[in-house]
């Protein structure tokens, strides 16, 4: 079955919503990459949003999205632009010191199988950094209040992708939907691809933390 480009239809719209939650998140995502040189894969780029992030470390971006209509955006922000499955990276082994998987988990039908093509194309002593919904706090099952905490509802430990639930809000999960991954499920992934933690960040300034920061390296 051939892979479907979830986000084609809604880039327009998504120029305008997520470049301010990237402006937003900037300064925690250039602090867990560190600075460095060299080659960095900005893995499921989508608009490209990231780019002067993963730039002001030091290092030149390449950015891959499945997604046509998002590139059209990505373009505009660089010439270092692929198109291709994350699940299946068009780029030799160990071809690049650092990869940036940022605001993806939720979108992928495998992430292992994505991380393990990153841990592939990644150098060995080369960092990888991810961001992403983080599983406990922010998810299909978990529903925000007005007071800032979070309700969790009993679907937490059901991975996979969820159909829309009433306390969705009008975001970007009712247009494309959202995967699951249980806390372990993460974790573990790393873990089967080799790859060794090096820190773990619940990063933002809300009192409960909507989002995971991890930074690891190949050995």
């Amino acid at each position: 079955m051939p892979l479907r480009a979830r986000y084609d239809g809604y880039a327009d719209w998504y120029e305008g919503w997520n470049k301010p939650h990237a402006e937003h998140n900037a300064s925690e995502v250039q602090d867990l990459l560190g600075p460095g040189d060299g080659l960095c894969l900005d893995l499921g780029c989508g608009a490209g949003h990231y780019f002067d992030v993963i730039a002001a470390t030091g290092r030149t971006v390449v950015g891959l999205d499945y997604s046509a209509d998002q590139l059209r955006f990505a373009r505009n922000r660089s010439r270092r632009i692929v198109r291709g499955d994350a699940a299946a990276l068009p780029f030799a082994g160990a071809a690049f010191p650092a990869v940036a998987t940022l605001w993806i988990s939720t979108d992928v039908d495998d992430f292992a199988a994505v991380l393990a093509e990153a841990a592939r194309v990644l150098a060995p002593g080369g960092r990888l950094v991810f961001c992403g919904a983080h599983p406990c706090f922010n998810g299909p099952h978990t529903e925000w209040m007005d007071d800032g905490g979070m309700r969790a509802h009993p679907t937490y430990r059901l991975a996979g992708w969820h159909q829309e639930s009433p306390w969705w809000g009008e975001f970007v999960r009712k247009r494309v939907g959202m995967r699951h991954h249980p806390l372990a499920d993460l974790l573990n992934a790393f873990i089967t691809t080799g790859l060794v933690i090096e820190r773990i960040s619940e990063l933002g300034d809300r009192p409960v933390p909507i989002i995971l920061g991890i930074r690891a390296r190949k050995p």
